[in-house]
């Protein structure tokens, strides 16, 4: 057992009900956090509000709980500020793809060099039980009693529509495989997307732990993710839907490595000296 095994688990009590997959998610990414061997103190996780999002609170980092579907803004200023640190976002289907719907498109349109996890159960499960944007046409909640008829959201499609440099689906049960596809969105430099299945035991009685695997395949070893022609072909499939890596871009630049700050120096800001008197003339020359 490494440090790092010892570091990061928070042994605190949880809010998820038991049989939760969001269990499983933090065991995969503790173990992906430990196998890459990541300093403690050079990982950040952010998070919104949901269920998910209760994440960094059950992991011992640094982490900012934002307001809901807030995160990214939050975690793109926090790697802008210190382009060293590690950002991981952890929201839900309904946090990242709902309230959050257009923070998402202008992320990925700066391609700050953070990862994504979105836990997507098909149903929001903090606020009780009502349609996502991922549920299912035709699913029946006790808001939606005449079933679902919107047209779900394709996280993968609008991904790859959007040259998301990283795009992955995860199946939460599949701990090792999940920790993988973790291990390589946070190594990936730019913006990385990894929606995961998981079940909401309480609230969705209908997409479960046996639905997302009988539902759902592995790409083979012949697919080739950087063809995006091919990977928007591949995130279209519902039935069943693919896992693994689906699309992968080496060559977009990152949000940092295009701000002027840090042309010339590339220190982070809490490494350089504050010339205050500048600050100061700034100050007065605008007022």
């Amino acid at each position: 057992m490494s440090q790092n095994e010892f570091d990061f688990p928070h042994q605190v009590e949880t809010a998820w009900c038991p049989g939760c997959g969001n269990f499983a998610i933090r065991k995969s990414l503790l173990a992906a956090l430990d196998e890459l061997g990541l300093p403690r103190e050079k990982v950040v996780l952010v998070s919104g509000i949901g269920q998910a999002a209760k994440m960094p609170q059950y992991i011992n980092t640094s982490f900012f709980n934002g307001l809901h579907g807030r995160a990214l803004p939050a975690a793109t200023a926090i790697k802008a500020c210190n382009p060293e640190l590690k950002v991981i976002v952890v929201g839900g289907d309904g946090d990242v793809y709902g309230e959050g719907g257009n923070h998402l498109l202008h992320a990925t349109r700066r391609n700050p060099d953070l990862t994504l996890l979105v836990h997507d159960n098909m149903v929001y499960g903090l606020t009780k039980g009502q349609a996502s944007p991922t549920s299912r046409e035709g699913m029946v909640t006790l808001v939606q009693v005449n079933g679902v008829f919107e047209k779900p959201l394709n996280p993968l499609a609008l991904g790859v529509a959007l040259d998301v440099p990283f795009i992955a689906r995860a199946l939460a049960a599949d701990m090792d495989q999940t920790r993988e596809l973790f291990k390589k969105a946070i190594l990936h430099r730019g913006f990385a997307l990894v929606d995961i299945f998981q079940p909401c035991i309480s609230f969705n009685k209908v997409n479960t732990f046996k639905w997302f695997k009988d539902n759902s395949y592995y790409v083979g070893d012949d697919y080739n993710p950087a063809d995006r022609q091919a990977a928007f072909a591949k995130a279209l499939e519902e039935s069943p839907f693919p896992l693994g890596i689906i699309y992968r871009n080496e060559e977009r630049t990152t949000f940092e490595e295009n701000l002027p700050l840090y042309t010339q120096d590339k220190r982070a800001l809490y490494e350089r000296e504050t010339d205050f008197v500048k600050i100061r003339q700034l100050l007065q020359s605008r007022v």
